[in-house]
């Protein structure tokens, strides 16, 4: 009998951890805008197993996180990593801003083949977890090309044929670009239509509307339109005043989101915390100039009559948003001559040996669109609305970024420190927001607009994404004149229970998953 105890001693198994990851000494935001608490947080399986007071529990590793702040994952709703992310998997620049989750398919811009793309991305070893809409630039121009005009009944069906497919293969909704070719020739009847596709299976409308400016409130009232039509959240891309004739108008534009939320239309809005933005050079042209592809286009430029009508349109766009000249507008990117990144235009019309005029700067925009597209900043907001819509209680963080390669260009800061940038200066420096509430606006906010329903939140059961830093020690190093440089600050990133990022730097560890969103 002994001999008998004593083997099955011996053959026992030795008793498993009570969880994969336990943190310890932590103070909780849950996400939801509650006060921080102290308290432990127990990790299994990739998630939340259990909060509270953990002593005595055990766990494969212990972090003693010292009073910093455990918060859920940051979950960037508005980024554009297609192309990036497969070559740049790791996604540093998200990931040591605390972004766990990254969705994509902004602006209208997207893969269309979502199934496939989704395979594709499971192959990798992501950083982060990714999601992604689909485009109405992309679906347009698959079906139509870049024409201007309106779409055929036939060409209507295709297009809902192609979203509706993309929702079944795990889409969150449906976005649009309206101040991009082809989407800005679509009229609004063709986009409630096509959202409709979207709104069947319960996904998000997610648009960068038709104008940021002088006719900001038109479109707002369109993109309410589609929300209201089709019973859909609706998510305002960027929401910003990029006029500077009408600095100031965020009030008006604000009240009019909460007057429709008021009666009943799930409008909220995202922003990223600096009064520049960045997007192609492009935009400096008549929308009529830029349809059917680059030789049309190049037909028009080397067309005398249309480039004088070019020519005179942009001199008149400038003239509209209050601005004497193109000095506003700096390249980020331009890779048929990369001294031009960092550079005005102004000062790259300058090297070309031309008078500093309107007319000359125009001509050297055009030269540049003929050997290849731009990507810019352009410093066009005002520091007032910033302020004013950050404190807007239904706006989200997001940073219309991407992935970047270290060195490469001179994008803009947001793309590595927009989280961070919110949590030193508009909490920690200017008192704008709670630490609570920014949290709030980069966690459970987005995540129950874009039906992520598992994260975003500390909850027992839910996705084990986390953040843990020190908000007097939180810091965005990025600058416009230097924007390589990584947030510091954030000491443990935590995607899927996996710890990606220790004491601000990658680990070499990825749990990013792709997110598919379920069907209804």
């Amino acid at each position: 009998m002994r001999r008998t105890t004593f083997l099955l001693v011996l053959l026992s198994p030795l008793a498993a951890a009570d969880f994969d990851l336990l943190i310890v000494n932590g103070r909780l935001v849950d996400g939801m805008g509650n006060p921080w608490f102290r308290g432990d947080l127990g990790v299994r399986a990739g998630r939340i197993a259990a909060m509270g007071n953990l002593a005595g529990k055990t766990a494969d590793r212990t972090l003693n996180v010292d009073g910093r702040i455990v918060a859920p994952g940051f979950i960037d709703v508005h980024t554009h990593i297609e192309g990036d992310v497969e070559k740049l998997p790791a996604a540093a620049n998200f990931v040591l801003d605390g972004v766990t989750t990254m969705v994509t398919g902004n602006c209208g811009g997207s893969v269309t083949a979502v199934a496939e793309w989704f395979e594709r991305l499971t192959k990798l070893d992501l950083g982060a977890n990714v999601a992604t809409l689909i485009g109405h630039n992309a679906v347009r121009r698959a079906v139509m090309g870049d024409a201007n005009r309106d779409a055929t009944p036939e060409e209507l069906d295709r297009m809902r044929a192609l979203i509706d497919q993309a929702m079944r293969d795990g889409a969150a909704g449906f976005s649009t670009g309206l101040i991009y070719i082809p989407g800005t020739y679509s009229n609004t009847a063709e986009v409630v239509s096509l959202a409709a596709a979207a709104a069947r299976h319960g996904g998000v409308y997610a648009s960068h509307m038709r104008d940021e400016g002088e006719h900001v409130l038109q479109a707002i009232e369109e993109a309410v339109r589609v929300g209201r039509e089709n019973a859909m959240r609706v998510q305002l891309s960027h929401f910003k005043i990029d006029n500077r004739k009408l600095w100031g108008a965020s009030e008006k534009s604000l009240a009019l989101v909460e007057k429709h939320r008021a009666e009943g239309v799930d409008v909220v809005v995202d922003q990223y915390p600096y009064d520049r933005s960045s997007t192609n050079l492009g935009i400096t042209l008549p929308s009529w100039a830029l349809a059917d592809g680059q030789e049309k286009i190049l037909q028009r430029l080397n067309d005398p009559l249309a480039k004088a009508k070019i020519k005179d349109d942009m001199a008149s766009m400038l003239d509209q948003k209050g601005l004497k000249d193109y000095s506003y507008a700096i390249v980020a990117s331009f890779p048929p001559d990369r001294s031009y990144d960092g550079k005005t235009i102004s000062e790259i019309n300058r090297l070309k040996g031309r008078e500093s005029t309107v007319s000359a700067e125009i001509e050297t925009i055009l030269e540049m669109m003929a050997a290849g597209r731009a990507q810019m900043v352009y410093h066009s907001m005002g520091q007032d609305d910033v302020d004013r819509i950050m404190r807007y209680p239904w706006t989200a963080v997001a940073s219309d970024g991407g992935i970047q390669e270290m060195g490469v260009g001179v994008p803009h800061p947001r793309s590595y420190g927009t989280n961070a940038r919110v949590l030193a200066r508009a909490v920690r420096e200017r008192k704008l927001l709670t630490l609570e509430d920014a949290i709030r606006r980069m966690t459970s906010l987005p995540a129950r607009t874009f039906g992520l329903r598992d994260r975003g939140v500390l909850l027992e059961g839910a996705a084990a994404d986390l953040v843990i830093f020190d908000p007097e020690k939180v810091e965005d190093k990025a600058t416009f004149a230097e924007p390589h440089q990584y947030s510091a600050g954030f000491q443990w990133v935590i995607v899927n229970g996996v710890i990606t990022a220790e004491e601000s730097r990658l680990t070499g560890g990825r749990g990013g998953k792709v997110l598919r969103h379920a069907v209804e």
